[in-house]
């Protein structure tokens, strides 16, 4: 992967990422109507915890785009990617399962499309070594 694609990808999934976790935590009712979806008002405070996971994920990737200009980080850059997939993968299994089983309405499998491919790229860049090819 060249330099160019990692950053816009970091960049993209990371200001995403750390736009919709800041946006939970504040404003939960609101971000989830932008998103489509909806929950009980006793569930907003749980739905700003979630954010702050969200926010926590969306400053890793971010720094996964620092990370790209720093000369020899590409192995710091490999663990960004491999517990930011990690928990994009759990967040994908867990909300697509609550989908399947109905205790999440169906707008939520966006939410699980979106961490899973993110997860995907990342566990194939890792296997092909594409941030190696990326470093400084």
């Amino acid at each position: 992967m060249n330099r160019p694609v990692l950053l816009g990808y970091q960049l993209l999934i990371g200001f995403s990422d750390t736009t919709t976790g800041a946006l939970l935590i504040i404003a939960p009712e609101f971000t989830l109507r932008l998103m489509g979806l909806h929950v009980a008002a006793d569930s907003l405070p749980f739905i700003s915890f979630i954010g702050a996971f969200v926010l926590s994920v969306g400053l890793s990737c971010l720094y996964g785009a620092y990370l790209t200009f720093r000369e020899g980080c590409g192995s710091r850059l490999e663990v960004v990617w491999l517990l930011t997939a990690l928990t994009r993968s759990a967040v994908a299994i867990f909300v697509f399962q609550r989908v399947l089983i109905g205790t999440l309405e169906a707008g939520w499998v966006t939410v699980a499309i979106s961490d899973g491919a993110c997860a995907v790229i990342q566990a194939i860049g890792l296997r092909r070594g594409w941030l190696h090819d990326a470093a400084i």
